[in-house]
């Protein structure tokens, strides 16, 4: 590597937009502070008061969860499947 290289001026390697922001975390945000399997209450014990995405706008975790019938979760993917089948798929609104 030579100096030129670092005189390079970084840019982004995503560019944001101008838009409205998006209010409650991404689903994979909470998760990812998760470790797995875990019990229904511990998740809403430590994440519940969580604003997350979801189509009908942004909703707290713990009444998402208050739709889910498991009371355990074995990973991840088993976790997001049963919010998203609580919340739906679909464009998150803006504000």
């Amino acid at each position: 590597m030579s100096d030129d290289d670092t005189e390079e001026t970084e840019e982004p390697a995503v560019e944001l937009g101008e838009g409205p922001d998006v209010e409650g975390a991404p689903l994979s945000r909470v998760t990812a502070r998760l470790t797995w399997g875990i019990e229904h209450s511990t998740v809403v014990d430590r994440e519940g008061d969580t604003t997350i995405r979801t189509p009908d706008g942004p909703q707290e975790l713990a009444t998402v969860l208050d739709e889910v019938d498991e009371t355990y979760f074995p990973d991840r993917h088993e976790f997001e499947a049963a919010v998203r089948e609580a919340v739906g798929t679909g464009p998150v609104p803006t504000e």
